[in-house]
């Protein structure tokens, strides 16, 4: 049974001040989790976790992950540019993007980021760009074909946009080495939100052989193996949660079997996770605002897919609470459902709830990544609050609401508002 983190009372109290629908997220369990994968991986000297920005997008979150080292792994301009903002440049950031305009890598050369190439054409784009190419650089990994676990398909590679092909890997390292490249990294991305302690020591297993062929072949010094992000979370009650120890000791064991013996054993372990970091710690607080009894039985709530795209773009579960029927038999059948003019609009399908009654608030779990980062404003809707619970159980405003005068912000030289009364 998936728990809330927060519970009816302390929602009925918060709406005073902040009305849904809002994502909330839990400090105790982010700085814990954070804790948690600092200690898997304690056993690299080198180790460092690249929180990704893409998967929440909020400097009072990072600045929580920043205390437990954790850098930025940006994959644009304005994520690179609010990691400058934070503070946070030079080694500290990795810049992994994919057909990336030439002023992005101009932007992340100029903060000294580890710049983590996505294809072999753009090491000549890169230092036609910058005029030079870095003495550390990444190159992003695809093996192609499908990646599979113990004759289970995790996610087939070969039909991603991403990565050099393993004999790119090749000529790209020696392209670089004689550009001048001294440190050399790995990059892959092989399957998505795992849920499994196996993905990430079967990926290490296949980077680190290769990372010893490639050192053998081409004379690469390779300082570091970025594992990337990849292990997921357990959106569904019955899913079993990774166990993060489990998945490091995973790792320490093929690092120790292959690198080691090999004379690699100062090979730094980089990760960047963004779901696991983040997403059982976000909860998206909507409440229940109409009911309709047609050809199905309807809920609507004041929160829609502008709130939370993955149901209407993925068919996405995301586990629902009602908040004070916690312990009520779930006897009643569901379309939740939100207001935009699609009919994906919805948050669940013929989901068994509880009775919902008109006020109820609606807890939709995990929502900690890829929730109000995803979020857009189609039917002209407009992006929710972004609120902290804090450790001492104080609640803080980390973004405030949208407002219509945000919309109309980028319409210069139209006088929208002299026209509307706001």
């Amino acid at each position: 049974m998936k728990k809330a983190f927060v519970t009816k009372e302390m929602i009925a109290e918060i709406t005073k001040t902040y009305p849904t629908p809002f994502h909330i997220y839990d400090e105790k369990g982010i700085r814990e989790n954070a804790k948690a994968l600092k200690e898997a991986f304690a056993w690299n000297k080198g180790y460092k976790e690249f929180f990704a920005v893409k998967a929440t997008p909020n400097p009072f979150l990072i600045d929580i992950l920043r205390e437990y080292g954790c850098g930025c792994d940006c994959s644009s301009l304005t994520e690179l540019m609010l990691s400058e903002a934070m503070g946070v440049k030079g080694e500290d950031i990795m810049f992994s993007s994919n057909d990336t305009p030439a002023q992005e890598y101009a932007y992340a050369a100029k903060l000294n980021a580890i710049i983590n190439l996505d294809d072999i054409t753009h090491i000549d784009f890169l230092e036609k760009t910058i005029g030079y190419i870095p003495k550390t650089i990444s190159c992003r990994f695809n093996p192609g074909g499908y990646f599979a676990i113990a004759n289970s398909i995790m996610d087939n590679p070969g039909d991603a946009k991403y990565g050099f092909t393993t004999e790119q890997m090749f000529e790209g390292y020696r392209i670089l080495k004689e550009k001048g490249v001294e440190n050399f990294g790995m990059h892959a991305f092989l399957a998505s939100n795992t849920v499994t302690n196996d993905y990430y020591p079967t990926l290490a297993k296949s980077m680190f052989e290769l990372a010893v062929q490639l050192r053998d072949k081409t004379g690469a010094h390779i300082s570091f193996i970025n594992l990337s992000g990849g292990i997921g979370i357990p959106y569904r009650p019955e899913d079993t949660p990774n166990d993060i120890r489990v998945i490091g000791e995973g790792v320490r064991k093929v690092y120790e079997e292959i690198l080691v013996p090999a004379g690699m054993g100062d090979v730094a372990i980089y990760t960047e996770l963004g779901r696991f970091m983040m997403g059982p710690y976000g909860h998206l607080v909507t409440t229940a605002i109409h009911e309709k009894h047609t050809h199905k039985e309807y809920i609507g709530v004041d929160a829609c897919a502008v709130n939370l795209m993955r149901p209407a773009m993925y068919g996405a579960y995301h586990h629902i609470t009602v908040l004070g029927k916690e312990n009520d038999s779930c006897d009643y059948k569901y379309d939740v459902t939100g207001s935009l003019c699609e009919n994906n609009d919805k948050f669940a399908v013929d989901r068994m709830l509880p009775k919902v009654e008109m006020g109820d608030y609606l807890v939709i779990h995990d929502t900690g990544a890829h929730g109000y980062a995803m979020g857009y404003n189609y039917n002209g809707k407009l992006k929710s609050a972004e609120l902290l619970l804090k450790e001492d159980g104080s609640v803080q405003l980390i973004r405030r609401a949208e407002t219509p005068k945000d919309y109309f912000a980028t319409f210069d030289g139209y006088d929208i508002y002299n026209r509307i009364n706001f």
